[in-house]
């Protein structure tokens, strides 16, 4: 059973200033949520009920997001606002959150590596904070979010497993490849781990995307790990070395990616989710219409 999820939310989000020199990116709302809200709702339906949150020492207002404000509490009862207040309690009532500050900005792999004392010898999944996903109205029902996919995956092959989407062929090498032999038409026994291929070079379109279920041995192989370009310690490049100790599968996910860490695709979320929200797409769509 995965009890723990670890939340690395410690980069600048440079892609998002000046907005995110002050609001860490991570926090910036896709509708009446902040990004990072999603992601633990994410690991809280997958039955995950332990999240570690990765900061850096500016980013204190994400941990206050998670904790309680007896203050708010009070106003909220005092004007009978029990709607509100059960949005505020829900989520804390299914998950207790943690943090812990990566000293230096030194790559995602540091990143993971600072929960090493917190997970202890458990599996469990790294989810990046400023990565959300969403269904297809069709696929709603079935709430297969990347998260409990991963969960499912792992009980299945007691490995570590990979979160992928299949991108275009021109894209490959914007991202981590996968390549490997097709168990079925969702699962891949990964064989290469490649980041940022061409496209000539490229195993196949098989993507990373955002979610990663790990076992401990995640931690040795972090050790072991040099640093690349600018001193960071790459979480693809411990991946290799673990492929070398241990099996890796991979899930090819049927939710949507939304990377919020840029103005474009953070406007293009609040959109989708919008029109998904029956009362507030009839707010906007007028205006909407009238823009085209």
């Amino acid at each position: 059973m995965i009890k723990k999820a670890v939340i690395p939310a410690a980069g600048f989000g440079t892609r998002m200033l000046p907005a995110a020199k002050a609001v860490p990116k991570e926090l910036l709302p896709i509708l009446d949520r902040p990004t990072i809200q999603y992601v633990v709702e994410e690991a809280a339906d997958a039955g995950i009920g332990d999240v570690l949150l990765v900061v850096s020492r500016d980013k204190k207002a994400v941990e206050d997001h998670f904790d309680r404000m007896a203050e708010l509490e009070d106003r909220l009862v005092a004007g009978k606002k029990e709607a509100l207040i059960a949005s505020i309690k829900e989520l804390a009532s299914k998950v207790k959150m943690h943090a812990v500050r990566q000293p230096e900005m030194k790559g995602l792999g540091d990143a993971v590596y600072q929960a090493k004392w917190h997970v202890g010898n458990e599996p469990f999944i790294c989810m990046l904070g400023d990565t959300i996903f969403s269904l297809a109205p069709a696929d709603a029902a079935a709430n297969d979010l990347p998260a409990k996919a991963l969960v499912e995956a792992y009980e299945r092959y007691g490995t570590s497993v990979i979160a992928l989407e299949e991108v275009p062929t021109e894209k490959v090498s914007r991202y981590g490849i996968v390549g490997g032999q097709m168990l079925d038409a969702g699962t891949i026994r990964i064989e290469q781990l490649v980041e940022k291929p061409s496209v000539e070079t490229a195993p196949s379109r098989l993507a990373i995307a955002a979610r990663y279920l790990l076992t401990p041995t995640i931690f040795e192989c972090l050790e072991e790990t040099k640093p690349g370009k600018g001193g960071e310690i790459q979480l693809t490049d411990a991946l290799q070395l673990l492929l070398k100790r241990e099996p890796i599968h991979g899930v090819v996910l049927k939710a949507k990616r939304h990377d919020i860490g840029n103005p474009v695709d953070w406007l293009k979320t609040n959109i989708l989710f919008a029109s998904r929200d029956p009362a507030m797409w009839e707010a906007i769509k007028p205006m909407l219409k009238s823009l085209m």
